[in-house]
């Protein structure tokens, strides 16, 4: 009987590394096909992918929602600029209200936001809007504001040329010329209206009413109202200084403040 002899021959086939890519010991395994994902990945995959695809991939991005919706952002904010005219205007907020609506459910409530939008050279507007929340109330009724402004003729560019009424429903208000270092003699709302227009010198008196839409309303109709020298002159066809010389003043003393007068 032979006795066991140990097993000399040692196995040649060299392990790879980490470091070594597999395809280089094999060959083979490049050109093999990829394996297949479980069924349910392959379902997860198609569906997140049709969702990503439909909810804003293509659609929002190529054709319409992107399209439409740039053109007419465009076209707001290039509204909006022409409205201003690239110029600073003082926006204050007078008054906010919260309104409700009734509904079928209970009650729906809201917000009124009442603003007066001025240059302070002479152009005052104010408008109202509604919405859900304040922001977006104050929002509207600066937009508002700003379509609605008028031209005010001011002396000396800091009070108004006459005294003048206004009225609107129970409101009346009385508004009248000051000379300088007086200051804004006037309430809350109609206030706002003066110091957005530009006018550092007046005296008013409201009666009536101190419901702020009603106040502003009356102030604008007695602002309506004002008439400078040079555009009575101009209607009559005369000179500011003819007219300025019927008062008792003097030819030289006329002619100068027909030319300090520039509106």
């Amino acid at each position: 009987m032979m006795p066991d002899t140990p097993n000399t021959e040692t196995n040649t086939t060299e392990v790879p590394t980490p470091d070594a890519p597999i395809a280089a010991e094999h060959p083979q395994a490049a050109d093999a096909a990829p394996v297949e994902a479980p069924r349910e990945a392959r379902g997860g995959d198609r569906g997140g992918n049709r969702g990503g695809n439909r909810g804003g991939g293509n659609r929002g991005g190529n054709d319409r929602g992107g399209n439409r919706g740039g053109r007419r952002d465009d076209r707001r904010g290039g509204r909006g600029g022409d409205d201003d005219g690239g110029e600073e205007l003082i926006e204050k907020l007078v008054h906010i209200n919260r309104v409700s609506k009734t509904v079928k459910g209970g009650k729906r409530f809201g917000f009124a936001a009442l603003v007066v939008v001025g240059d302070g050279k002479g152009r005052v507007g104010f408008g109202h809007g509604k919405a859900r929340e304040v922001p977006e109330a104050i929002t509207k009724a600066t937009a508002s504001a700003k379509k609605k402004m008028v031209r005010v003729p001011l002396k000396e560019g800091r009070t108004l040329h006459h005294d003048g009424k206004g009225r609107f429903g129970a409101g009346k208000v009385n508004v009248r010329s000051a000379p300088a270092g007086t200051g804004i003699i006037a309430g809350g709302p109609m206030r706002a209206v003066f110091e957005s227009l530009g006018v550092h010198d007046v005296v008013t008196k409201s009666v009536g009413t101190s419901n702020p839409y009603n106040m502003i309303r009356a102030t604008f109709d007695a602002l309506t109202d004002q008439t400078s020298p040079k555009s009575v002159a101009q209607r009559r066809g005369k000179k500011v200084a003819d007219l300025l010389g019927r008062g008792g003043a003097s030819a030289a003393e006329a002619e100068v403040a027909a030319e300090a007068i520039t509106e």
